[in-house]
């Protein structure tokens, strides 16, 4: 209700719009017209009440009448209605008549008398209302004749001009009619695209966005979404916003699912060593025969040591989730990945570790050298951990102009397809062909902490894997830059 309110609301405002301008428009031809055909008429009748002032004057000289003769009104050619009068020197009126309509001349009565008075014989031309006659126009000549009065009727301008406004105003209106029922039908149909919109976003606006599982959302059709009309406009930026809402609201289901299974992993990884902290503690609270004190005490130094790890690791991803600033130092690659090979060695001499170094540029990068080299014992404690013994680990560290890399490679089981997809989520579990010690699968967060502190430093990382042979690869901007530039392969 609230849409098709507000769309008559836009209908009627466009029509008013419109049709104030036609009238507007209509009105100004109409006075233009009016009154550039009234100046026409006006001036045309001036023109013989000048004419007939000078042919009075004319026709007064031929006679030898007296002071009051006015005989030339009987002359041919005198229209009905004609008023012309004699004047004194001083400009009174003498004697004064009429043409009736049988042509005879009359004289003017007392009051039509009164109504001459006060010409000044100058040529000018005056409008006078004479009683019982109407309305004329009227002038007073003198010169070096005998000075005559003489008026036209304006009815017939009067009349005419009358009749060109009842034209002007039926053909006004006749046209405003029409062109009003025309825009009502061409807004009404121009509007009904944005109609559409409104319709669809009302819809968008009663799905429930804020909680539950929301499924495609409505969209303006195609045909309304053409970029060369102001609705198809509008209906496609309503389409590129609701698609913006929907990946959103998607992306808002993946981290909420995300965070719940991951509170849910870290829940339970953090209740194993505390169940065995709590029972190994319960035992020796009771002094119980059945386990040795100092067992006990390792026990559960050793998991207090589990879990102070976990949630260690756990504090470093929350930290760079909040992008919260690394150290920004020029670290060299080559001592810090040798140095974490070497401590790898020391913890797994079981198996056999090697490092390869292909250098074209500096392999410098810009960065936290703690951080840079916890990502490097993280693949390296991945790898020497779901790997059995006997095990080749191969660390790379190759230096181009574009990038800086490192590999560790094995010649292990490999990572599982099922795997593989997820392999760099936290608690992701290793499975038990990759691991070394049944169950030992570790948190499952070293991976996703290698990740995370590659793409602050602005690189990535990628994994390849297949029976015999998994490479994962750390690529790095050098030193200078501050991002990598679009995957091109390695």
């Amino acid at each position: 209700m609230t849409f098709r309110l507000r769309s008559r609301s836009l209908r009627t405002r466009l029509l008013l719009f419109f049709g104030l301008t036609l009238v507007a428009v209509c009105a100004a031809m109409a006075l233009t017209t009016v009154y550039a055909q009234s100046a026409y008429l006006l001036g045309n009748l001036d023109q013989r009440v000048s004419d007939a002032a000078e042919r009075s004057q004319g026709g007064l000289q031929r006679r030898t009448g007296d002071a009051t003769d006015l005989g030339f009104l009987n002359e041919r050619g005198q229209p009905a209605g004609t008023i012309a009068a004699r004047l004194d020197t001083k400009g009174n009126v003498v004697a004064a008549e009429v043409v009736a309509q049988n042509a005879v001349p009359r004289p003017l009565t007392a009051a039509q008398l009164g109504a001459l008075d006060g010409i000044a014989t100058d040529n000018s031309l005056h409008t006078r209302l004479i009683p019982d006659l109407g309305t004329y126009r009227i002038t007073s000549v003198a010169g070096d004749g005998i000075p005559v009065l003489v008026g036209l009727p304006m009815d017939d301008v009067q009349n005419m001009i009358s009749g060109l406004v009842a034209v002007e105003a039926a053909v006004a209106a006749a046209g405003l009619t029409v062109a009003g029922c025309v825009c009502a039908v061409v807004i009404r149909r121009q509007l009904r695209p944005l109609g559409r919109v409104a319709a669809t976003a009302v819809d968008v606006s009663h799905a429930p966005l804020s909680h539950g599982e929301v499924t495609a959302l409505t969209r303006v059709p195609q045909g309304d979404t053409d970029p060369g009309t102001e609705a198809g406009q509008v209906g496609a930026a309503l389409n590129r916003m609701i698609d913006h809402v929907e990946s959103a609201l998607a992306e808002r289901r993946r981290t909420e699912e995300r965070m719940r299974r991951f509170l849910s992993d870290a829940s339970h990884e953090l209740r194993t060593p505390l169940a065995s902290i709590v029972s190994y503690a319960e035992l020796m609270d009771r002094g119980t025969d059945r386990i040795e004190p100092a067992l006990a005490w390792r026990r559960v130094s050793a998991e207090s040591v589990r879990m102070t790890g976990l949630v260690e690791d756990l504090l470093l991803l929350a930290r760079l989730d909040e992008a919260r600033p690394l150290k920004r130092v020029e670290v060299d690659l080559t001592a810090l990945v040798a140095e974490a090979v070497w401590d790898a060695r020391a913890a797994g001499a079981e198996h056999h570790w090697k490092l390869a170094l292909l250098l074209d540029a500096s392999a410098e990068v810009t960065g936290d050298a703690a951080r840079l080299h916890q990502v490097v014992a993280n693949l390296l404690a991945n790898a020497r951990t779901h790997t059995p013994p006997g095990t080749t680990v191969t660390t790379t560290v190759e230096a181009t102009e574009r990038a800086c890399f490192i590999r560790v490679a094995d010649d292990g089981p490999g990572i599982t397809p099922e795997l593989l997809p997820t392999v760099f989520e936290r608690f992701t579990r290793a499975d038990t062909s990759r691991s070394r010690t049944e169950g030992d699968g570790g948190t499952g967060l070293g991976l996703a902490i290698a990740t995370a502190i590659t793409s602050v430093h602005g690189g990535r990382v990628g994994v390849e894997s297949r029976p015999g042979r998994t490479v994962f690869t750390v690529e790095l901007p050098p030193a200078g830059t501050a991002e990598l530039p679009s995957p091109q392969g390695n």
